[in-house]
Protein backbone atom coordinates (compact mmCIF):
# COMPACT_ATOMS: atom_id res chain seq x y z
CA UNK A 1 0.00 0.00 0.00
CA UNK A 2 2.78 2.22 0.87
CA UNK A 3 4.40 1.86 -2.58
CA UNK A 4 1.22 2.41 -4.34
CA UNK A 5 0.47 5.35 -2.51
CA UNK A 6 3.90 7.07 -3.25
CA UNK A 7 3.37 5.87 -7.28
CA UNK A 8 0.48 7.50 -6.98
CA UNK A 9 1.03 10.40 -5.31
CA UNK A 10 4.21 10.99 -7.65
CA UNK A 11 2.14 10.49 -10.89
CA UNK A 12 -0.72 13.33 -9.84
CA UNK A 13 2.43 15.89 -8.97
CA UNK A 14 3.97 15.61 -12.50
CA UNK A 15 0.48 15.72 -13.62
CA UNK A 16 -0.33 19.10 -11.72
CA UNK A 17 3.14 20.27 -12.73
CA UNK A 18 2.68 19.64 -16.47
CA UNK A 19 -0.92 21.34 -16.65
CA UNK A 20 0.91 24.69 -14.63
CA UNK A 21 3.21 24.32 -17.94
CA UNK A 22 0.07 25.28 -19.79
CA UNK A 23 0.48 28.64 -18.39
CA UNK A 24 3.95 29.18 -19.33
CA UNK A 25 3.89 31.80 -22.35
CA UNK A 26 6.87 33.81 -22.19
CA UNK A 27 10.51 34.04 -19.65
CA UNK A 28 8.84 36.32 -17.32
CA UNK A 29 6.14 33.67 -17.06
CA UNK A 30 8.22 30.64 -16.37
CA UNK A 31 11.31 32.60 -14.08
CA UNK A 32 8.89 35.07 -11.95
CA UNK A 33 5.38 33.41 -12.75
CA UNK A 34 4.15 37.03 -14.50
CA UNK A 35 4.69 38.25 -10.69
CA UNK A 36 0.98 37.67 -10.52
CA UNK A 37 1.16 35.44 -7.29
CA UNK A 38 -0.99 36.08 -4.17
CA UNK A 39 -0.27 36.24 -0.70
CA UNK A 40 -1.17 32.27 0.12
CA UNK A 41 0.73 31.11 -2.05
CA UNK A 42 4.21 33.68 -1.94
CA UNK A 43 3.80 32.39 1.66
CA UNK A 44 3.53 28.81 0.64
CA UNK A 45 6.31 28.60 -2.00
CA UNK A 46 8.72 30.48 0.43
CA UNK A 47 8.04 28.12 3.00
CA UNK A 48 8.06 25.10 0.57
CA UNK A 49 11.06 25.83 -0.56
CA UNK A 50 12.98 25.50 2.50
CA UNK A 51 11.23 22.86 4.57
CA UNK A 52 13.30 20.41 2.21
CA UNK A 53 15.43 17.07 2.83
CA UNK A 54 17.93 19.22 5.32
CA UNK A 55 14.70 19.97 7.33
CA UNK A 56 13.06 16.33 7.75
CA UNK A 57 15.97 14.15 7.87
CA UNK A 58 19.09 16.46 8.42
CA UNK A 59 18.03 18.92 10.99
CA UNK A 60 16.52 16.07 12.93
CA UNK A 61 19.06 13.98 12.65
CA UNK A 62 22.01 16.42 13.85
CA UNK A 63 19.43 17.87 16.72
CA UNK A 64 19.01 14.21 18.27
CA UNK A 65 23.24 14.11 18.34
CA UNK A 66 23.72 17.78 19.23
CA UNK A 67 21.41 19.42 20.18
CA UNK A 68 19.83 23.77 19.69
CA UNK A 69 23.23 24.56 19.22
CA UNK A 70 24.21 21.88 16.44
CA UNK A 71 21.10 23.22 14.08
CA UNK A 72 21.75 26.73 14.42
CA UNK A 73 22.54 27.69 11.10
CA UNK A 74 19.14 25.71 10.27
CA UNK A 75 16.36 26.76 11.51
CA UNK A 76 17.77 29.79 13.36
CA UNK A 77 19.78 31.52 10.71
CA UNK A 78 17.39 29.98 7.72
CA UNK A 79 14.13 31.85 8.97
CA UNK A 80 15.91 34.72 9.87
CA UNK A 81 17.09 35.14 6.51
CA UNK A 82 13.61 35.03 4.80
CA UNK A 83 12.34 37.27 7.72
CA UNK A 84 15.16 39.85 7.32
CA UNK A 85 14.69 39.54 3.23
CA UNK A 86 11.17 40.58 3.92
CA UNK A 87 11.74 43.19 6.13
CA UNK A 88 14.62 44.93 4.34
CA UNK A 89 14.99 43.80 0.98
CA UNK A 90 11.82 42.81 -0.34
CA UNK A 91 10.51 46.50 -1.19
CA UNK A 92 13.67 47.75 -2.83
CA UNK A 93 14.36 44.56 -5.18
CA UNK A 94 10.32 44.52 -6.01
CA UNK A 95 10.65 47.87 -7.48
CA UNK A 96 12.94 47.31 -9.56
CA UNK A 97 11.13 44.85 -11.55
CA UNK A 98 14.29 42.61 -12.88
CA UNK A 99 14.07 38.67 -13.39
CA UNK A 100 16.65 38.13 -11.65
CA UNK A 101 19.06 38.48 -8.32
CA UNK A 102 21.90 39.00 -11.01
CA UNK A 103 20.16 41.83 -13.32
CA UNK A 104 20.50 43.95 -9.94
CA UNK A 105 24.14 43.55 -10.13
CA UNK A 106 24.83 44.41 -13.42
CA UNK A 107 22.64 47.79 -13.07
CA UNK A 108 23.77 48.42 -10.08
CA UNK A 109 27.38 48.10 -10.64
CA UNK A 110 28.57 46.45 -14.35
CA UNK A 111 28.72 42.99 -16.05
CA UNK A 112 31.61 41.93 -14.34
CA UNK A 113 30.16 41.66 -11.28
CA UNK A 114 27.03 40.56 -12.48
CA UNK A 115 29.13 37.26 -13.75
CA UNK A 116 31.21 36.91 -10.90
CA UNK A 117 28.17 36.50 -8.45
CA UNK A 118 25.95 34.98 -10.96
CA UNK A 119 28.80 31.86 -10.52
CA UNK A 120 29.43 32.11 -6.77
CA UNK A 121 25.18 31.73 -6.52
CA UNK A 122 25.24 29.15 -9.14
CA UNK A 123 27.82 26.92 -7.33
CA UNK A 124 26.35 27.35 -3.81
CA UNK A 125 23.28 25.68 -5.63
CA UNK A 126 25.17 22.18 -6.42
CA UNK A 127 25.37 20.98 -2.73
CA UNK A 128 21.57 21.91 -2.00
CA UNK A 129 20.21 20.47 -4.65
CA UNK A 130 22.28 17.27 -3.88
CA UNK A 131 20.96 17.29 -0.87
CA UNK A 132 17.20 17.07 -2.38
CA UNK A 133 18.76 14.41 -4.86
CA UNK A 134 20.49 12.65 -2.13
CA UNK A 135 16.94 12.44 0.60
CA UNK A 136 15.29 11.26 -2.84
CA UNK A 137 17.06 7.93 -3.15
CA UNK A 138 17.13 7.54 0.48
CA UNK A 139 12.99 7.88 0.71
CA UNK A 140 12.58 5.31 -2.80
CA UNK A 141 14.79 2.90 -0.81
CA UNK A 142 12.98 3.16 2.32
CA UNK A 143 9.58 2.51 0.84
CA UNK A 144 10.77 -0.42 -1.28
CA UNK A 145 12.30 -1.80 1.42
CA UNK A 146 15.33 -1.92 -0.62
CA UNK A 147 14.25 -3.00 -3.55
CA UNK A 148 15.40 0.36 -5.02
CA UNK A 149 19.07 1.55 -4.37
CA UNK A 150 19.78 4.90 -3.03
CA UNK A 151 21.81 5.55 -5.54
CA UNK A 152 18.45 4.48 -8.68
CA UNK A 153 16.22 6.13 -6.40
CA UNK A 154 18.41 9.40 -6.55
CA UNK A 155 18.83 9.04 -10.42
CA UNK A 156 14.69 8.12 -10.41
CA UNK A 157 13.74 11.14 -8.18
CA UNK A 158 15.72 13.88 -10.44
CA UNK A 159 13.99 12.76 -13.29
CA UNK A 160 10.48 13.61 -11.88
CA UNK A 161 11.40 16.84 -10.21
CA UNK A 162 13.03 17.44 -13.58
CA UNK A 163 10.09 16.27 -15.93
CA UNK A 164 7.28 18.72 -14.47
CA UNK A 165 10.01 21.79 -13.15
CA UNK A 166 11.63 22.06 -17.14
CA UNK A 167 8.05 22.33 -18.47
CA UNK A 168 6.35 24.37 -15.65
CA UNK A 169 8.89 26.71 -14.00
CA UNK A 170 8.09 29.09 -11.80
CA UNK A 171 4.11 28.35 -12.23
CA UNK A 172 4.27 24.46 -11.37
CA UNK A 173 6.86 25.32 -8.24
CA UNK A 174 4.20 27.23 -6.84
CA UNK A 175 0.96 25.58 -7.45
CA UNK A 176 2.61 22.47 -6.34
CA UNK A 177 4.11 24.39 -3.60
CA UNK A 178 0.46 25.72 -2.11
CA UNK A 179 -0.87 22.10 -2.52
CA UNK A 180 2.28 20.25 -1.09
CA UNK A 181 2.41 22.94 1.94
CA UNK A 182 -1.03 21.04 2.98
CA UNK A 183 0.29 17.71 3.08
CA UNK A 184 3.15 18.82 4.53
CA UNK A 185 1.58 20.71 7.43
CA UNK A 186 -1.10 18.44 8.21
CA UNK A 187 1.16 15.29 7.64
CA UNK A 188 3.85 16.41 10.11
CA UNK A 189 1.13 17.82 13.00
CA UNK A 190 -0.51 14.12 12.46
CA UNK A 191 2.80 12.19 12.62
CA UNK A 192 3.32 14.22 15.75
CA UNK A 193 0.21 13.54 17.51
CA UNK A 194 1.14 9.57 16.99
CA UNK A 195 4.48 9.53 17.93
CA UNK A 196 4.03 12.05 20.92
CA UNK A 197 1.37 9.21 22.74
CA UNK A 198 4.27 6.50 22.34
CA UNK A 199 6.88 8.48 23.80
CA UNK A 200 4.64 10.15 26.76
CA UNK A 201 3.32 13.06 25.76
CA UNK A 202 5.37 16.45 24.45
CA UNK A 203 6.54 17.24 28.33
CA UNK A 204 8.03 14.07 28.78
CA UNK A 205 10.11 14.17 25.13
CA UNK A 206 11.00 18.14 25.99
CA UNK A 207 11.96 16.92 29.64
CA UNK A 208 14.36 14.50 28.71
CA UNK A 209 16.00 16.63 25.92
CA UNK A 210 16.48 19.60 28.68
CA UNK A 211 17.49 17.40 31.17
CA UNK A 212 20.14 16.25 28.34
CA UNK A 213 21.20 19.45 27.99
CA UNK A 214 19.68 19.47 23.70
CA UNK A 215 17.71 22.64 23.96
CA UNK A 216 20.91 24.54 25.58
CA UNK A 217 21.20 26.81 22.13
CA UNK A 218 23.64 29.48 23.49
CA UNK A 219 27.61 28.31 24.03
CA UNK A 220 29.58 29.36 26.90
CA UNK A 221 30.78 32.74 27.56
CA UNK A 222 34.61 31.98 25.58
CA UNK A 223 35.70 33.24 22.59
CA UNK A 224 36.44 29.79 21.16
CA UNK A 225 32.60 28.96 21.62
CA UNK A 226 31.20 31.73 20.26
CA UNK A 227 33.06 32.72 17.19
CA UNK A 228 32.13 29.06 15.64
CA UNK A 229 28.94 29.54 16.79
CA UNK A 230 28.27 33.07 14.88
CA UNK A 231 29.83 32.21 11.95
CA UNK A 232 27.28 29.20 11.70
CA UNK A 233 24.58 31.41 12.21
CA UNK A 234 25.72 34.15 10.07
CA UNK A 235 26.63 31.94 6.97
CA UNK A 236 22.89 31.04 6.68
CA UNK A 237 21.01 33.99 8.05
CA UNK A 238 22.99 36.58 5.24
CA UNK A 239 24.58 33.74 3.10
CA UNK A 240 21.28 32.90 1.75
CA UNK A 241 19.79 36.32 1.31
CA UNK A 242 21.48 37.24 -2.53
CA UNK A 243 19.98 33.47 -3.24
CA UNK A 244 17.99 33.64 -6.55
CA UNK A 245 15.19 31.26 -4.99
CA UNK A 246 14.27 34.19 -2.30
CA UNK A 247 14.43 36.60 -4.66
CA UNK A 248 12.06 34.83 -7.11
CA UNK A 249 9.94 34.15 -4.08
CA UNK A 250 9.64 38.04 -3.71
CA UNK A 251 9.27 39.28 -6.86
CA UNK A 252 6.62 36.50 -8.36
CA UNK A 253 4.55 38.27 -5.76
CA UNK A 254 1.23 40.22 -6.77
CA UNK A 255 2.75 43.52 -5.42
CA UNK A 256 5.42 45.29 -3.06
CA UNK A 257 3.11 44.17 0.33
CA UNK A 258 2.43 40.69 -0.45
CA UNK A 259 6.46 40.45 -1.31
CA UNK A 260 7.21 41.94 2.50
CA UNK A 261 4.36 39.71 4.11
CA UNK A 262 4.83 36.79 2.09
CA UNK A 263 8.68 36.05 2.71
CA UNK A 264 7.83 37.16 6.47
CA UNK A 265 5.37 34.80 7.33
CA UNK A 266 6.70 32.17 5.08
CA UNK A 267 10.04 32.12 7.21
CA UNK A 268 8.13 32.57 10.56
CA UNK A 269 5.77 29.08 9.55
CA UNK A 270 9.34 27.30 8.53
CA UNK A 271 10.79 28.16 11.96
CA UNK A 272 7.92 27.35 13.99
CA UNK A 273 7.62 23.69 11.51
CA UNK A 274 11.32 23.08 12.52
CA UNK A 275 10.63 21.65 15.38
CA UNK A 276 8.17 19.13 14.04
CA UNK A 277 10.86 17.07 12.66
CA UNK A 278 13.14 17.47 15.39
CA UNK A 279 10.48 16.34 17.93
CA UNK A 280 9.96 13.27 16.27
CA UNK A 281 13.27 12.17 15.90
CA UNK A 282 14.23 12.58 19.71
CA UNK A 283 11.35 11.04 20.23
CA UNK A 284 12.74 7.60 18.42
CA UNK A 285 15.64 7.81 21.00
CA UNK A 286 12.96 7.39 23.90
CA UNK A 287 10.49 5.00 22.22
CA UNK A 288 13.51 2.51 21.45
CA UNK A 289 16.89 3.77 22.53
CA UNK A 290 19.01 0.52 21.84
CA UNK A 291 18.24 0.51 17.90
CA UNK A 292 18.04 4.35 17.47
CA UNK A 293 21.16 5.15 19.56
CA UNK A 294 22.95 2.04 17.24
CA UNK A 295 21.89 4.11 14.03
CA UNK A 296 22.86 7.49 15.49
CA UNK A 297 26.28 6.10 14.91
CA UNK A 298 26.00 5.01 11.71
CA UNK A 299 23.66 6.24 9.73
CA UNK A 300 21.58 9.50 11.73
CA UNK A 301 19.40 10.52 8.51
CA UNK A 302 17.49 6.90 8.82
CA UNK A 303 16.11 7.34 12.36
CA UNK A 304 13.28 9.41 11.23
CA UNK A 305 11.74 6.93 8.37
CA UNK A 306 12.67 3.76 10.36
CA UNK A 307 10.90 5.22 13.23
CA UNK A 308 7.60 5.40 11.05
CA UNK A 309 8.40 2.56 9.12
CA UNK A 310 8.41 0.24 12.45
CA UNK A 311 6.89 2.16 14.85
CA UNK A 312 3.50 3.60 13.22
CA UNK A 313 0.27 1.77 11.03
CA UNK A 314 0.26 2.12 7.60
CA UNK A 315 -1.48 5.29 7.30
CA UNK A 316 0.54 6.89 9.07
CA UNK A 317 3.57 6.12 7.18
CA UNK A 318 1.18 6.71 4.43
CA UNK A 319 1.03 10.48 5.97
CA UNK A 320 4.56 10.54 6.79
CA UNK A 321 6.12 9.75 3.44
CA UNK A 322 3.81 11.46 1.81
CA UNK A 323 4.33 14.97 3.68
CA UNK A 324 8.82 13.79 2.88
CA UNK A 325 8.05 13.66 -0.25
CA UNK A 326 6.07 17.04 -0.93
CA UNK A 327 8.47 18.97 1.40
CA UNK A 328 11.63 17.22 -1.33
CA UNK A 329 10.10 17.48 -4.26
CA UNK A 330 9.41 21.44 -3.38
CA UNK A 331 12.26 21.99 -2.71
CA UNK A 332 13.42 20.15 -5.34
CA UNK A 333 12.00 22.22 -8.18
CA UNK A 334 12.66 25.24 -6.33
CA UNK A 335 16.25 25.00 -6.03
CA UNK A 336 16.56 23.24 -9.43
CA UNK A 337 14.57 26.45 -11.03
CA UNK A 338 16.67 29.30 -9.70
CA UNK A 339 20.30 28.85 -10.64
CA UNK A 340 19.09 27.54 -14.10
CA UNK A 341 17.61 30.86 -14.75
CA UNK A 342 20.11 32.75 -13.44
CA UNK A 343 22.65 31.45 -15.32
CA UNK A 344 20.69 31.84 -18.33
CA UNK A 345 19.76 35.12 -17.83
CA UNK A 346 23.44 36.42 -16.59
CA UNK A 347 25.72 34.53 -18.26
CA UNK A 348 24.53 32.72 -21.77
CA UNK A 349 21.92 35.75 -22.47
CA UNK A 350 24.77 38.28 -22.15
CA UNK A 351 26.65 37.03 -24.88
CA UNK A 352 23.18 37.00 -27.35
CA UNK A 353 21.72 40.07 -25.82
CA UNK A 354 19.18 40.29 -29.48
CA UNK A 355 17.63 36.31 -28.19
CA UNK A 356 14.35 36.07 -28.85
CA UNK A 357 11.84 35.69 -25.65
CA UNK A 358 10.85 31.91 -27.16
CA UNK A 359 14.32 31.11 -27.69
CA UNK A 360 15.77 32.16 -24.07
CA UNK A 361 12.64 30.50 -22.67
CA UNK A 362 14.50 27.34 -24.60
CA UNK A 363 17.06 28.24 -23.23
CA UNK A 364 16.56 28.01 -19.48
CA UNK A 365 14.47 24.24 -20.14
CA UNK A 366 17.74 23.45 -21.47
CA UNK A 367 19.99 24.97 -19.00
CA UNK A 368 17.63 23.05 -15.92
CA UNK A 369 18.31 19.61 -17.48
CA UNK A 370 22.06 20.29 -17.37
CA UNK A 371 22.13 21.62 -14.17
CA UNK A 372 20.40 18.59 -13.23
CA UNK A 373 22.75 16.04 -14.63
CA UNK A 374 25.62 18.04 -12.59
CA UNK A 375 23.81 18.17 -9.43
CA UNK A 376 22.86 14.19 -9.79
CA UNK A 377 26.94 13.49 -10.36
CA UNK A 378 27.72 15.80 -7.46
CA UNK A 379 25.06 13.71 -5.42
CA UNK A 380 26.04 10.02 -6.53
CA UNK A 381 29.38 10.58 -5.53
CA UNK A 382 29.46 13.10 -2.11
CA UNK A 383 29.71 10.92 1.57
CA UNK A 384 28.84 14.45 2.92
CA UNK A 385 25.19 14.10 4.83
CA UNK A 386 22.23 15.93 4.05
CA UNK A 387 22.58 18.65 6.57
CA UNK A 388 26.06 19.97 5.84
CA UNK A 389 25.52 19.35 1.98
CA UNK A 390 23.02 22.55 2.61
CA UNK A 391 24.80 23.97 5.52
CA UNK A 392 27.78 24.46 3.06
CA UNK A 393 26.24 25.46 0.36
CA UNK A 394 25.98 29.46 1.10
CA UNK A 395 29.60 30.43 2.43
CA UNK A 396 30.39 31.71 -1.13
CA UNK A 397 27.28 33.68 -1.15
CA UNK A 398 28.43 34.95 1.84
CA UNK A 399 31.79 36.10 1.16
CA UNK A 400 31.01 37.40 -2.67
CA UNK A 401 27.39 38.03 -3.19
CA UNK A 402 26.22 39.47 0.34
CA UNK A 403 28.28 43.16 0.88
CA UNK A 404 27.56 44.21 -2.56
CA UNK A 405 23.96 43.31 -2.44
CA UNK A 406 23.30 45.14 0.98
CA UNK A 407 26.03 48.32 0.24
CA UNK A 408 24.37 48.85 -3.07
CA UNK A 409 20.94 48.63 -1.47
CA UNK A 410 21.95 51.36 1.32
CA UNK A 411 25.02 53.26 0.62
CA UNK A 412 24.92 55.29 -1.78
CA UNK A 413 28.34 55.86 -2.23
CA UNK A 414 28.85 51.91 -2.78
CA UNK A 415 30.17 51.71 -6.56
CA UNK A 416 31.51 49.35 -9.16
CA UNK A 417 35.12 49.50 -7.89
CA UNK A 418 33.96 48.85 -4.25
CA UNK A 419 32.18 45.58 -5.53
CA UNK A 420 35.20 44.60 -7.35
CA UNK A 421 37.20 44.84 -4.00
CA UNK A 422 34.68 43.23 -1.89
CA UNK A 423 34.19 40.22 -4.20
CA UNK A 424 37.77 39.92 -4.67
CA UNK A 425 39.18 40.19 -0.35
CA UNK A 426 35.87 37.84 0.41
CA UNK A 427 36.68 35.35 -2.31
CA UNK A 428 40.66 35.40 -2.04
CA UNK A 429 40.51 35.37 2.21
CA UNK A 430 37.95 32.81 2.33
CA UNK A 431 39.28 30.35 -0.05
CA UNK A 432 42.84 30.97 1.30
CA UNK A 433 42.16 29.81 4.71
CA UNK A 434 39.69 27.07 3.71
CA UNK A 435 42.97 25.72 1.50
CA UNK A 436 45.54 26.31 4.66
CA UNK A 437 43.02 24.62 7.02
CA UNK A 438 44.27 26.94 9.59
CA UNK A 439 43.41 25.89 13.31
CA UNK A 440 42.03 28.89 14.60
CA UNK A 441 38.23 29.36 16.15
CA UNK A 442 37.23 31.97 13.07
CA UNK A 443 35.45 30.07 10.49
CA UNK A 444 36.56 31.12 7.17
CA UNK A 445 33.57 32.44 5.76
CA UNK A 446 33.44 34.54 8.86
CA UNK A 447 36.66 35.69 7.79
CA UNK A 448 36.01 36.20 4.20
CA UNK A 449 32.97 38.29 4.91
CA UNK A 450 34.56 40.75 6.90
CA UNK A 451 37.41 41.29 4.35
CA UNK A 452 34.48 41.72 2.06
CA UNK A 453 32.86 44.38 4.01
CA UNK A 454 36.48 46.19 4.02
CA UNK A 455 36.94 45.84 0.18
CA UNK A 456 34.02 47.28 -0.32
CA UNK A 457 34.64 50.43 2.30
CA UNK A 458 38.09 50.87 0.79
CA UNK A 459 37.12 50.40 -2.88
CA UNK A 460 34.21 52.45 -2.74
CA UNK A 461 36.48 55.54 -0.93
CA UNK A 462 39.60 55.08 -2.84
CA UNK A 463 39.89 56.78 -6.49
CA UNK A 464 38.56 54.93 -9.34
CA UNK A 465 40.95 52.72 -11.26
CA UNK A 466 38.88 49.40 -11.71
CA UNK A 467 35.39 49.52 -12.75
CA UNK A 468 32.91 51.67 -14.55
CA UNK A 469 31.55 53.93 -11.65
CA UNK A 470 28.10 53.85 -10.94
CA UNK A 471 27.27 57.15 -13.53
CA UNK A 472 24.42 58.39 -11.39
CA UNK A 473 23.85 60.12 -7.92
CA UNK A 474 20.38 58.23 -7.49
CA UNK A 475 21.20 54.36 -8.50
CA UNK A 476 18.37 53.04 -7.61
CA UNK A 477 15.59 55.33 -9.92
CA UNK A 478 18.12 54.58 -12.16
CA UNK A 479 17.84 50.68 -11.82
CA UNK A 480 14.44 51.16 -12.19
CA UNK A 481 14.39 52.85 -15.15
CA UNK A 482 16.44 50.29 -16.55
CA UNK A 483 14.69 47.16 -14.79
CA UNK A 484 11.40 48.62 -16.92
CA UNK A 485 12.97 49.11 -20.10
CA UNK A 486 15.25 47.11 -20.36
CA UNK A 487 16.33 47.62 -24.08
CA UNK A 488 17.93 50.47 -23.61
CA UNK A 489 20.77 49.46 -20.95
CA UNK A 490 23.63 48.98 -23.12
CA UNK A 491 26.48 46.88 -21.22
CA UNK A 492 30.08 48.23 -21.87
Amino acid sequence: MLLGFVILYLLVSIGIGLYAATRVHSAKDFAVAGRSLPLPVVMATVFATWFGAETVLGISATFTREGLRGVVADPFGSSLCLILAGLFFANKLYRMNLLTIGDYYRLRYNRTVEVVTTLCIVASYIGWVSAQIKALGLVFFVVTGGAVSQEMGMVLGAAIVLTYTTFGGMFSVAILDFVQITVIMGGMLYIGYIISGMSGGVGAVVSHAAAAGKLDLFPEAKMSEWIPFIGAWVTMMLGSIPQQDVFQRITSAKDEKTAVRGSVLGGSIYFAFAFVPMFLAYSATLIDPAMFGELLKTDPQLVLPTLILQHTPIFAQVVFFGALLSAIMSCSSATLLAPSVAFSENIVKGFFPNMRDHTFLWLMRGVIVTFAAIVLAFALHSEASIFKMVENAYKVTLVAAFIPLFAGLYWQRANTQGALFAMAAGLSTWILLEVLGTSTVWPPQLVGLLASAAGMVVGSLLPHFVGKPTPLPHPHAELHHHAAHPQHHVEK
